[in-house]
């Protein structure tokens, strides 16, 4: 009897030693939840950074879930594409830890009003850098008529400066615009193409479809590259028709891209429906109508990948 009891002991702790073993990996990879906004986005890299830690780097995969949440109460999930993904959006992450500490995302979810915020923010950031870079030029180009002027004119001491001083202010501002839009406008402009629509109109004309794909090869080339797709409308018509016009031309511009060109959707950033925004022509004729059905295509690299 006790030999009997000896043996069941025996299977009942070899059991449990078991079961032990088998739920440590389970425990191992239990599933992490994060919220934060995209700082940065490489391909199937993207930095999260939420308030009171440090920067977490989160990896996508062909089996993560991207989903926007809707309605009022947030009860529905709309599946997106990972191109959705972009600097600025806040978003909540789940998914488990792998061997380097990075976190292996299983599915990604954010807000519809996020999402066009962040679109927002991006579609304003490339024309402040311009502005950035237009007044760094003028900065330059103001120090040196400023030497020259050092180097021959001593009697202008004065007028010098005075131009020292609009130098000095000028310098202020572009430094303070750098400082607040330098996170979220990360990327250097390697090549642009913009692709026009007749009035109403959303199908692309194949004269573009060349063009498209020689951008799509030149960005092959470059080491990080992401691709840009932002669609505009005239203000004729609608704000709501319009609206829907220039998500249309974006999405078949992608379309092309990504089915001609074969360019990546983890290289894709979000095609931007900007609508009757950003007009750069005259809606009071035919002529400048025409300039605002537009598409523009940017073949862009961060400049972390470019080591600046």
């Amino acid at each position: 009897m006790n030999r009997t009891i000896a043996g069941i002991n025996l299977v009942v702790l070899s059991l449990f030693v078991s079961g032990l073993a088998l739920m440590s990996p389970i425990a191992a990879a239990q599933s992490v939840k994060v919220e934060g906004i995209v700082k940065a986005r490489n391909g199937d890299t993207m930095i999260i950074k939420s308030s009171g830690s440090p920067d977490l780097t989160v990896l996508l995969t062909d089996d993560t879930k991207v989903g926007q949440i809707q309605g009022v109460f947030q009860a529905r999930r709309k599946d997106m594409s990972m191109a959705a993904l972009i600097p600025g959006l806040q978003v909540k992450v789940e998914g488990t830890y792998d061997d380097q500490k990075q976190l292996v995302a299983k599915s990604v979810a954010f807000k519809g009003n996020d999402l066009e915020d962040a679109e927002k923010i991006e579609a304003g950031m490339h024309e402040t850098k311009v502005q950035v870079q237009q007044n760094q030029a003028e900065l330059e180009k103001q120090n040196a008529a400023l030497k020259a002027q050092n180097e021959e004119l001593e009697k202008q001491q004065a007028q010098l400066t005075e131009h020292q001083a609009k130098i000095a202010a000028n310098k202020t501002a572009v430094d303070a615009a750098i400082a607040r839009f330098g996170q979220l406008d990360d990327y250097y402009i390697f090549d642009e193409l913009t692709v026009y629509f007749d009035n109403g109109k959303i199908k692309v004309d194949p004269k573009y479809n060349p063009q498209l794909l020689a951008l799509a090869e030149k960005a092959k080339a470059i080491e990080g590259y992401m691709i840009e797709v932002k669609g505009y409308a005239s203000s004729v018509g609608s704000v709501t028709l319009n609206q829907q016009l220039s998500e249309d031309r974006a999405n078949g511009v992608t379309n092309i891209l990504v089915q001609q060109g074969h360019i990546p959707l983890t290289r894709m950033l979000a095609p931007g429906a900007m609508g009757e925004s950003h007009q750069v022509g005259s809606d009071t004729s035919a002529e400048g109508q025409a300039e605002n059905r537009r598409v523009v295509v940017r073949a862009l690299q961060n400049k972390g990948i470019a080591g600046i």
